[in-house]
């Protein structure tokens, strides 16, 4: 760094090099950590054992335990269906007078690992390969625990007399859609209250190169039935004047986008005010496109990804290639996940696309729409004191300036967050880069860019005990 940014890091009373010296002692230790959480599959599906996500909990509370916080509890809710939600882990420490306090969030429950053969390492043994640590949840989120777990180890180890309270949230079951969340929220809200909430569950823009999450698309999802006969039949015997369901399926997903790919229903929010793009042979490289597929859509590819809608059909009920017969199908189910630009209304978006859908001709055949989920968007307070804090650890753990990004991907949760704490100021960070593949076969940590986001993170602590975090008044950041 120079030494205008030396002599500011000393202004505000972060002691850097000791710190980061910290984390570079302890990392082995953290990797260890880090490895065995990642051996348990605590997966928050009905259709996997829950017992592994009480033993996620029960490891991720041991953890925390052991640096000395006032309380540690594993806690559940129930959903609004009234079945019970799984154990969240929450350990506080409480805030010494006139200090701020910050709530660390992350999750440690994982998606499904898919199908093994997919894998080149076992999905739940994290595996060293070069500068990467792969195996499901390495990135997405146990790495986002032991980033907040070894940045309050590093300060309370080198800042004397560090007085931030920090209360750590860590929820089990974010990957199934956090079902019991708002109403774990309003439960405990006395003990989840804080000035300042760092959600660690995003990406940096590249290797080497951080940032905080500026903007998240909301989404929605429905499920559409099409039914075109009352019963099966032999294709041969009536193939011909009957078209069968999943055959006008296909050709109401073809109505979805248009000629350039781009999401064609109408009525959809879509904005075009990217600061920063993304070169098209990065995006090709990161996202596994083939060499002979065109991009979708128009306009800046970090448009594309944070500010225009997207759609994408990601299940459909019919017979697998391996099991079908020479018959006319009667009925098909297929899901609908759409991404909505900032400024798109969640309820609104799913009801230009049941009226999209069900304006198409389809031969008379029987269309069903059930909307099954739906969240709001977020964007930043980007002149909130804890952002500029923020930008500024970045800067010093990775020696080069943050950016400010939009990310394609939800997290809806974060419009309760907003609800239950108005005045709180929000920071979403992560340890992911674009080749972290979270929720694909084949997940990995970069380790350079999860040890300096530890830094990171341990500076922004020590900054917020130096300086304090002045409060902002509440106001509604979710874009809907």
């Amino acid at each position: 760094m120079t030494s205008n940014t030396s002599a500011a890091a000393a202004a505000h009373g972060v002691d850097i090099a000791g710190l980061r010296e910290h984390v570079e002692a302890n990392f082995e230790k953290i990797l260890t950590e880090l490895t065995e959480l990642v051996a348990i599959p605590g997966i928050a599906w009905e259709s996997f054992d829950p017992a592994n996500l009480e033993q996620s909990a029960q490891a991720v509370a041991a953890l925390v335990e052991a640096i000395g916080v006032d309380s540690v509890e594993i806690l559940r809710e129930p959903t609004d269906e009234g079945t019970m939600g799984s154990p969240a882990v929450v350990a506080r420490r409480t805030a010494k007078p006139g200090k701020p306090t910050i709530l660390l969030y992350a999750h440690h429950d994982v998606q499904p690992p898919g199908d093994p053969a997919d894998w080149n390492t076992p999905a739940f043994e994290a595996t060293r390969v070069g500068d990467r640590l792969f195996g499901r949840g390495a990135a997405d989120d146990k790495a986002g625990i032991m980033v907040h777990v070894a940045a309050l180890r590093a300060v309370l180890d080198q800042v004397a007399d560090f007085g931030v309270g920090v209360t750590f949230f860590f929820e089990g079951e974010e990957e199934a859609g956090s079902p019991s969340f708002r109403n774990f929220l309003e439960a405990h809200q006395d003990k989840l209250a804080a000035d300042v909430i760092i959600v660690a569950d995003s990406s940096n823009w590249a290797v080497g190169t951080p940032a905080l999450t500026s903007s998240l698309r909301g989404m929605a999802a429905a499920e559409i039935e099409v039914r075109s006969m009352t019963h099966a039949v032999h294709s041969g015997m009536f193939g011909g004047p009957v078209l069968d369901a999943p055959l006008l399926a296909a050709k109401l997903i073809s109505t979805l986008h248009d000629e350039n790919g781009a999401v064609a229903v109408p009525g959809l929010v879509s904005n075009d005010h990217a600061d920063v793009d993304y070169s098209e042979e990065q995006f090709r490289a990161d996202s596994g496109l083939l060499d002979s597929m065109s991009l979708a859509g128009t306009g800046k590819i970090t448009d594309r990804l944070w500010n225009k809608p997207a759609l994408s059909v990601i299940g459909m009920d019919m017979p697998s290639v391996d099991h079908s017969s020479n018959t006319l199908i009667p009925r098909t189910r297929f899901k609908v996940s759409m991404r909505l630009a900032p400024g798109q209304d969640s309820a609104a978006a799913l009801k230009a696309l049941e009226e999209h859908i069900l304006a198409q001709d389809v031969r008379g055949a029987e269309v069903t729409f059930t909307a099954t989920e739906a969240g709001s968007a977020y964007q930043a307070d980007l002149h909130a004191a804890a952002n500029e804090k923020a930008q500024w650890a970045l800067a010093q753990a990775w020696g080069t300036e943050p950016v400010s990004m939009g990310l394609g991907g939800s997290i809806p949760f974060i419009a309760d967050l907003l609800e239950v704490f108005p005045q709180a100021q929000i920071l979403v960070t992560g340890v992911e880069d674009p080749d972290s593949r979270a929720h694909s076969a084949n997940e990995s940590l970069h380790l350079g860019d999860f040890k300096n986001a530890i830094v990171a993170e341990a500076l922004l602590l020590a900054r917020l005990d130096s300086e304090g975090c002045r409060p902002r008044p509440a106001m509604n950041r979710l874009i809907v």
